[in-house]
């Protein structure tokens, strides 16, 4: 019977793919004090699938942008300007107010040497921190995590609105926690089955993998109700949008404002891997982001905590510069990376834009390493041993 019961929680995943390793077994849930008013929080977008930066930010006095992109290109008079070289995407009215009032800075050409083309391998890359040529088993948060939070109790330092765990919070002792619903996850956490199998689990005897499944749902049981209760413990008013960046961008305004221990939010916008009809798909995304950013922002500004949180967006590539014959733009390399927040110590566009005359094979050169922005989060946002986390020392940049 117990067989059966180890079969059935192996093909289970609603638990294993929200959790973190605890150092011990099932550790009760402890009442420890939470993080006072100021709590530094970092909010990391990933917009999914590779977008288009050049139709992002629009260097619209470049002739060989328009001459390159003849019918997908942003019409000057369309775009909203940002300065006399570029202007932002039309969609992004919210972020153009953000980028006038002071609180936003922008990166062009971010990216990484020897690019990689693949969606799933420089994600990786992105979410490991690592070289292009090294394949690493844990990501950059996570090995945040690793050096920070050995111990920590509750476990609930990076979390992540999806149903499964990113690479980028998976560390090698500690583990950041997904879910997309606080209520959800609680009730999941007291389904008499994983409670059954908690108490018929045997240290003892238990193979390594199979144990490590059981420690990722006893620390799931643990974190479920701190989750659930600091979710509830303040409920914006503000009328986010009803998508489901909305929604998770609700979610985390919650916790914040809660002051919930966690340091590190994650979640997921997209696809926008638009090889085909761009300008709709990309208008539609780029408006759910402005409008989800927007509410954050303003929810955040209205409580005093906009000076207390980082948001980062990124993408695992930009696209190529030439438009292709369906309207869209194939795989490319570097990009651009947003940054808001109402503590920057620099704003506005941080440095040259792209050199459209100047192209690797179509594709653009990038400049600016990723994993210095990285280096820049942790060691003067988070407080961490950024060249312990990311394994080399990157420059650190002057955003914050």
């Amino acid at each position: 019977m117990l067989l059966l019961n180890r079969r059935r929680f192996l093909q289970t995943g609603s638990l294993a793919t929200v959790a973190t390793m605890v150092p011990k077994f099932l550790k009760a849930l402890e009442r420890r004090p939470i993080a006072a008013p100021g709590n530094k929080a970092l909010v990391v977008i990933q917009l999914s699938g590779g977008n288009d930066g050049l139709n992002t930010i629009i260097p619209y006095r470049n002739d060989i942008y328009y001459q390159l992109r003849p019918t997908l290109s942003i019409k000057r008079e369309n775009a909203l300007t940002l300065t006399d070289e570029e202007g932002i995407h039309p969609a992004f009215k919210a972020m153009k107010a953000l980028y006038d009032e002071g609180s936003m800075a922008l990166l062009h050409n971010v990216g990484y040497p020897n690019p990689d083309r693949s969606h799933f391998r420089s994600m990786d890359i992105w979410q490991t921190a690592s070289q292009s040529q090294d394949y690493w088993t844990n990501g950059w948060i996570g090995r945040y995590l690793d050096a920070q939070c050995k111990g920590c109790n509750p476990p609930t330092q990076a979390l992540e609105m999806d149903d499964t765990l990113s690479l980028a919070l998976k560390g090698t002792q500690t583990n950041g926690l997904a879910f997309t619903d606080a209520n959800r996850l609680m009730s999941t956490s007291n389904d008499p089955y994983f409670k059954s199998l908690q108490a018929s689990h045997h240290t003892e005897d238990a193979h390594q993998n199979v144990e490590y499944l059981y420690k990722t749902m006893g620390d799931t049981i643990s974190s479920a109700a701190y989750i659930s209760q600091q979710s509830r413990a303040y409920q914006s008013k503000a009328a986010y949008p009803d998508t489901e960046l909305g929604k998770h961008m609700r979610t985390i305004a919650n916790l914040i404002m809660s002051d919930i221990n966690t340091k590190v939010y994650y979640v997921s916008h997209g696809s926008f891997d638009t090889h085909v009809d761009q300008q709709a798909q990309q208008q539609r995304l780029f408006g759910q982001l402005d409008d989800a950013l927007n509410i954050f922002v303003q929810d955040l500004k209205q409580q005093h905590r906009f000076q207390d949180v980082v948001v980062v967006t990124f993408s695992e590539f930009g696209r190529r510069v030439a438009q292709n014959a369906s309207g869209g733009t194939d795989h490319g390399t570097a990009n651009n990376m947003f940054l808001l927040s109402g503590a920057l110590k620099q704003q506005g566009i941080l440095n040259a834009a792209p050199d459209l005359a100047h192209l690797v094979e179509g594709d653009l050169v990038y400049n600016t390493d990723f994993k210095s922005v990285y280096a820049t989060l942790l060691h003067k946002w988070l407080g961490a041993d950024d060249r312990l986390i990311l394994q080399q020392q990157y420059p650190h940049l002057s955003f914050i």
